[in-house]
């Protein structure tokens, strides 16, 4: 029941006028009064962004900051997968029975996050991570590694929450939610999937590398909302490092698998 009662009232406000009042307010001039406020909230790192705090023109603008080149050092191991965001690991493991994942008790599969069969099939019994951005994180997105873009589409419409009561009790947002989705084929020829997925009232996710190439560490685009990225990798082909733990925090360079 609880359950149905969420769904229904997120369906209920969820919808293009709630996205365009957001919108409309976060990149007002009038938003930038509560940069202070949203700081103090969050606990917010200020010492690392790359301009100064009134330099900001508006939330939008403070919330896909920017941070100085050395306050996010990259792994330089070119076999070791690297953190694309800052972010809480929500959920990872291996993919079952072909293609199914589980996050908080739901069943997600491969076919629906990816859209086709034939996407899915290359994953098969392979590995998951979620990653899941806080409203108080850095929401630029890095490349993880060193490839060719094979691949690169949206899917879904609207987006739902992604937060922990979003993930418990919502519809399936990871798979049904707003999603860019880019596969990489690696130097050593694997592929891993990178799907970005949008977070509520809000589907704007911003691509700054439109290019065929990513190298790991790069700037390759930014959420401007909380959000999630699911990471998706070929079976026996990375292996998850000791620092990948349930609700364990990690940031933009970070080694957390290893490729295979």
């Amino acid at each position: 029941m609880k359950e149905k009662l969420y769904q229904k009232a997120i369906e209920l406000t969820n919808g293009k006028w709630s996205s365009v009042l957001l919108k409309r307010f976060t990149t007002s001039a009038i938003s930038k009064k509560i940069i202070p406020s949203y700081i103090d909230i969050y606990d917010i790192e200020t010492g690392e962004v790359s301009k100064n705090m009134q330099s900001f023109t508006s939330l939008h603008d403070f919330f896909t900051r920017k941070l100085v080149s050395e306050a996010r050092p990259i792994d330089q191991n070119p076999e070791m997968y690297v953190s694309p965001v800052d972010a809480k690991i929500e959920s990872f493991g291996t993919i079952e029975n072909n293609t199914s994942f589980f996050v908080k008790g739901k069943t997600y599969d491969l076919v629906d996050l990816l859209g086709k069969e034939e996407h899915a099939k290359t994953f098969e019994n392979g590995q998951y991570i979620v990653f899941y951005l806080s409203p108080r994180d850095y929401h630029r997105i890095h490349s993880p590694i060193d490839g060719k873009v094979v691949r690169q589409y949206i899917l879904g419409a609207k987006s739902y929450p992604v937060n922990g009561t979003g993930l418990t009790y919502g519809d399936k947002p990871i798979s049904g939610n707003y999603r860019s989705v880019t596969e990489l084929k690696t130097n050593n020829g694997s592929h891993c999937e990178v799907i970005k997925v949008g977070a509520m009232f809000v589907n704007s996710i911003q691509l700054t590398n439109t290019s065929d190439i990513w190298e790991k560490g790069e700037e390759v685009g930014y959420f401007t909302f909380g959000s999630t990225v699911v990471m998706i990798f070929e079976k026996n082909r990375a292996a998850f490092l000791e620092n990948v733990v349930k609700d364990g925090r990690i940031r933009v360079g970070e080694a957390f698998a290893h490729m295979l």
